[in-house]
């Protein structure tokens, strides 16, 4: 279908205007759409809607105990942001780990949210970090917003939460409590620039030799980003040490789901999960 109409607003209750009825596509960073377009595995629809220049949604800023990340925050302002880096390392890491400096540049977070890919690189730190998803729409005259929490966003392979009239304007972190530690890994080929064949997630408060408030999360795993419950109950005021590092390990070999494809074999994977989940909480247990 060729695309007919094409708008590029300042404000966002001008862009929500646009998205009345859907039958429109979202254009930010077009890292990810321009591609699946020329490739054909995603088709545009008749209007669409360039959100580049809405200046709401570029500001990273500390709000009511949170921070809030605008949904065209580039991966690269991410990684590079003194709040993100003084209250989220594991975010910053994952940025770092985030295909080339080119790509960084222009891909926003609101992008790889929305893209949804069981193997997005932010997803999973964010998981941990008990992000939300901040959407707008306007069904009338004025401006809606709705939060959702990242763990119940994603549906399904490309699929979220998010309604045809809806945009994304901000991703939600609360701030982490004293003492919280976190570790991201990504495993690849190449770890920054390929896609993830596993990437994983541990954080939580440090409470002597036990680890508290635990959040794990698998990417690649799953045919969604996954929030690993059976894995934190099994962390959850564990001592850290050698046996918890094995039993924690092996619940999250048990709990992952994937599949194989070109990256790696499902048994690969659970291997690889097995093996670097003990490795990483052996690093936490020494942090």
């Amino acid at each position: 279908m060729a695309v007919e109409h094409y708008w590029a607003p300042t404000s966002l209750s001008d862009a929500l205007e646009h998205l009345r009825g859907g039958d429109v596509t979202v254009l930010a960073g077009g890292t990810d759409l321009m591609p699946q377009t020329q490739a054909g595995r995603v088709s545009l629809e008749r209007g669409l809607l360039n959100v580049r220049r809405v200046a709401e949604l570029h500001r990273i800023e500390r709000v009511d105990g949170a921070v809030r990340i605008g949904a065209l925050c580039t991966i690269t302002e991410i990684m590079r942001d003194p709040l993100v880096g003084e209250h989220f390392a594991m975010l910053a890491d994952a940025c770092d780990h985030f295909a080339s400096d080119q790509l960084r540049n222009a891909a926003t977070i609101g992008g790889n949210v929305c893209n949804a890919s069981p193997a997005g690189d932010t997803l999973v730190p964010l998981l941990v970090l008990d992000a939300e998803a901040e959407l707008a729409s306007k069904p009338g005259a004025r401006v809606e917003r709705r939060r959702v929490p990242l763990a119940d966003f994603f549906v399904g392979p490309g699929r979220t939460r998010r309604a045809p009239d809806e945009l994304l304007c901000a991703i939600r972190l609360p701030l982490p409590p004293p003492g919280f530690v976190g570790r991201f890994f990504k495993f690849g080929t190449r770890p920054a620039l390929d896609i993830a064949a596993i990437s994983i997630g541990i954080g939580g408060v440090r409470d002597g030799r036990t680890l508290v408030q635990a959040r794990v999360a698998y990417g690649a795993v799953a045919a969604v980003p996954l929030r690993a419950r059976r894995t934190e109950a099994a962390l959850e005021g564990a001592a850290l040490d050698a046996a918890t590092a094995d039993g924690v390990a092996a619940t999250a070999r048990d709990e992952v789901r994937p599949i194989d494809d070109l990256r790696a074999s499902a048994w690969y994977r659970k291997e690889l999960v097995f093996n670097m989940t003990r490795r990483i909480l052996h690093d936490v247990a020494e942090a």
